[in-house]
């Protein structure tokens, strides 16, 4: 009896750890840079940090967003950034008055009562990582995580891809955390 409660709790631990939604892989903090690798045991909590989080790349980063997800866990909703290429992601999440397109100075209609500005660093276009870009719906919607408006654009610009989050509360709390394996940018809002 005794070993298949263990087994129980190895399963269940392995299978959190593994989900697509990136459940139990989280980690929140209230410093501005923040990098977080792997899995922690800990259940998450919802962030209450408002303040720009900032994060170094790592010097053979050339990544490409492959995929954006949109999720919601007790107390905040999720939004992670699927990067193929080398390395690992820099970043500068911030809130900004006004979403504004890098390079063109073109603005962008984001919806939401709050724009999260995110940038990631060491980022290469397609061509140079050898990856297949982003290229699903331009805003990114789940209706599941009320939070999250859209998740707008990808672009890269001067090795820097440029996203933007509209947040349906007024400024919320936020935490920026990586995860390897495959490698993500993972940003989580708290639920207001």
């Amino acid at each position: 009896m005794r070993n298949r409660m263990v087994l129980t709790i190895v399963a269940v631990t392995t299978l959190l750890a593994g989900c697509g939604d990136d459940a139990g892989t989280t980690a929140n903090t209230a410093t501005p840079s923040t990098s977080t690798t792997g899995t922690l045991a800990e259940a998450p909590t919802a962030p209450r940090d408002i303040t720009p989080k900032r994060g170094t790349a790592s010097g053979d980063a050339g990544l490409t967003v492959t995929g954006i997800r949109i999720g919601h866990q007790p107390g905040f909703d999720r939004v992670v950034y699927d990067l193929g290429g080398t390395g690992t992601p820099g970043w500068i999440v911030q809130y900004t008055d006004r979403a504004v397109q890098d390079g063109s100075g073109k603005p962008i209609e984001v919806a939401g009562k709050s724009i999260l500005e995110v940038q990631i660093l060491g980022s290469a276009y397609p061509f140079d990582s050898a990856e297949t870009p982003y290229a699903g719906p331009d805003p990114a919607t789940e209706p599941s995580a009320p939070g999250i408006a859209g998740v707008y654009r990808t672009t890269v610009f001067e090795g820097t891809t440029q996203s933007f989050i509209g947040v349906n509360g007024d400024r919320p709390g936020f935490a920026v955390t990586t995860l390897t394996n495959p490698t993500r940018l993972v940003i989580d809002v708290a639920s207001q």
